[in-house]
């Protein structure tokens, strides 16, 4: 005889499920703990027993709690100083790692993720990425299933994210990136970055960063040069798998000074994400515990 969970054990069950949901919601690993954390305790109060879906109830209650985070939070974005990132989450090194992350998770297409309204982005993650039936997502964000599927239409062509991969090559292809720059190789670098590279640096309003995209291999290569020779003897630099991507994290003793994402197209790099900016690299962790 199978037996039943009891209300604790099914909410804990579906807490990565959520805790996922929320920070593609909201670009912010401990927003998305909030959230979960404030989803926990309606669902405390509510008779579990009686709900025909316990999971589609927690979706529900999870993406609405978001929607009116960034409803009360959108001011504070539109001030942000430079470009926007996702608060990195970051894991050991190794394609075996990064598998467990979906596509959806790059700091890449959070950016772009980022530029959809609030409920644009809901509609997009719970049909797309979570394939919640439309009934239960309009029930959700208030508006009609047809509406629905037209909003998740439009997002669909606008949103492609890129494979999250993280193979050995790609792993390989980085950490040739990284050892031309410390030796000064330019050549090295700029044969390794793709032709229409970007990169794009989150220092908020702490740390000095590019307050707009830097473009193209030579630009990019000077500028991933200068990060270069600023890091001094203290600073010590780890691979890791930062949102399913290659990367790396530099730490200055204790503290984490930035963590970097590489996008990787075939034999050169595409893009590079870094943050830098502080507040978010408070609850750097080394386990992801999202899908």
């Amino acid at each position: 005889m199978k037996a039943v969970m009891g209300p604790d054990e099914l909410f804990e069950t579906q807490r990565p499920r959520l805790l996922g949901l929320a920070y593609r919601m909201v670009g912010s690993r401990a927003d998305a703990e909030d959230i979960v954390g404030e989803a926990w305790v309606r669902w405390c109060s509510s008779d579990s027993s009686a709900l025909r879906s316990p999971q589609a109830w927690l979706t529900t209650v999870t993406t609405r709690i978001a929607l009116d985070f960034l409803r009360s939070a959108r001011h504070r974005r539109e001030g942000y100083v430079g470009p926007w990132l996702a608060e990195p989450v970051v894991t050991e090194a190794g394609p075996e790692e990064s598998a467990e992350l979906a596509d959806s998770l790059t700091l890449g297409f959070l950016t772009v993720l980022d530029q959809l309204d609030p409920v644009e982005r809901a509609v997009f993650l719970m049909a797309d990425v979570f394939a919640v039936p439309y009934d239960d997502i309009a029930a959700t964000v208030g508006k009609s299933a047809v509406a629905c599927r037209q909003i998740a239409s439009r997002a669909r062509r606008s949103l492609r994210p890129a494979p999250a991969r993280a193979t050995a090559a790609e792993r390989r292809l980085v950490d040739e990136l990284l050892v031309a720059l410390a030796v000064g190789d330019m050549e090295g670098v700029l044969s390794r970055l793709a032709p229409e590279v970007v990169c794009l640096t989150d220092g908020g309003p702490h740390r000095r960063a590019a307050r707009r995209p830097v473009v193209g291999p030579h630009r990019v290569a000077r500028f991933l040069t200068t990060l270069a020779q600023r890091l001094g003897p203290a600073v010590s630099v780890t691979p890791a798998t930062v949102n399913g991507e290659p990367g790396i994290v530099a730490r200055q003793g204790d503290e984490v000074d930035f963590v970097a994402a590489f996008e990787v197209d075939g034999a050169s790099v595409r893009a590079i994400h870094v943050v830098l900016n502080p507040d978010k690299l408070r609850s750097l962790g080394t386990d992801a515990h999202l899908v």
